[in-house]
């Protein structure tokens, strides 16, 4: 291949898009300095570099992804999906410059954990993984209506690895987790699940069964601790605190007043089958607004 300098590949930040570059790499036998999603690709327009959008063929994103379990390994293809979920800097390219290693070494490229690039992509995909199994034990959701929500804000974009953990627990109910940092929302129905793009997530005020057991459950989380085994540092190594901002258990700014009617109470298990008129109707316990 030819080393053009300054060449740089836009594409529309689907994984599909980024195998059509990798495709077109090959294709016109130029490597590309820069591999950048479209958005990211207009706010750093240059004028010393040779841009060149790349379109998204799906045809020939399967002839890519096809062809890594044949010519690396089936553990190359698992890498390559969960590398472009990662926050990586460059994750782009560095998905590509990692191909390029495998096609031209083969299944040994798994085992090259000296090449920086081997190295910083599998301790990306490490970082995403760990991160997706925290958000297992730290979601907290919250009743809506008949909807359980919960919010996050994770680094990586973990919702493709809870999606098949929270569906399975909660199968019969109807639920939303809303990423904060990707604007992108699971929401789950039986027996069907998918992603949503959401600009702005509004939620309501929460009803007063909900505040009370919010109190129930800091109550039981205070109750259980130790005092004379109190150690913070240890509490921040297994629970960061970047993760705090949405645990019930950290929330100090509950001050609303708690409904003494039992009448009103309503546990999870009635979240059902209307997750569709919660979202859609007019009177939705719920706002979103699709990018």
């Amino acid at each position: 291949m030819s080393d053009r300098t300054g060449v740089v590949y836009a594409y529309d930040g689907s994984f599909e898009g980024l195998m059509c570059c990798v495709f077109e790499s090959y294709e016109q036998k130029e490597i590309p300095n820069d591999i950048q999603p479209a958005g990211l690709h207009q706010s750093q327009q240059s004028l010393f570099v040779t841009e060149k959008w790349i379109e998204t063929d799906k045809p020939k994103a399967d002839r890519v992804f096809n062809s890594i379990p044949m010519k690396i390994s089936t553990q190359a293809q698992e890498l390559v999906q969960l590398g472009f979920l990662t926050c990586a800097p460059h994750k782009e390219l560095l998905i590509y410059r990692f191909l390029r290693l495998g096609f031209r070494h083969g299944s040994k490229v798994m085992a090259m954990l000296t090449d920086d690039i081997v190295n910083s992509l599998q301790k990306a995909v490490r970082h995403l993984t760990s991160e997706s199994h925290k958000f297992k034990g730290f979601v907290r959701f919250s009743v809506y209506g008949e909807v359980l929500v919960a919010v996050i804000e994770p680094k990586n974009f973990v919702l493709p690895l809870l999606s098949p953990h929270f569906c399975d627990r909660f199968h019969n109910e109807a639920f939303m987790i809303y990423d904060k940092t990707h604007s992108v929302a699971l929401i789950y129905r039986s027996p069907k699940a998918e992603l949503v793009f959401v600009d702005q997530l509004t939620l309501p005020e929460v009803e007063g069964t909900e505040v009370e057991y919010r109190r129930l459950w800091k109550q039981f989380y205070r109750t259980i601790a130790v005092a004379g085994r109190n150690n913070p540092r240890c509490r921040m190594t297994l629970m960061p605190k970047r993760y705090w901002g949405q645990m019930t258990e950290f929330d100090e700014t509950e001050g609303q007043e708690i409904s003494k009617d039992s009448t009103q109470w309503r546990v999870a298990e009635t979240a059902t089958e209307k997750l569709q008129n919660s979202i859609e109707s007019s009177d939705s316990p719920f706002r979103y607004s699709k990018s």
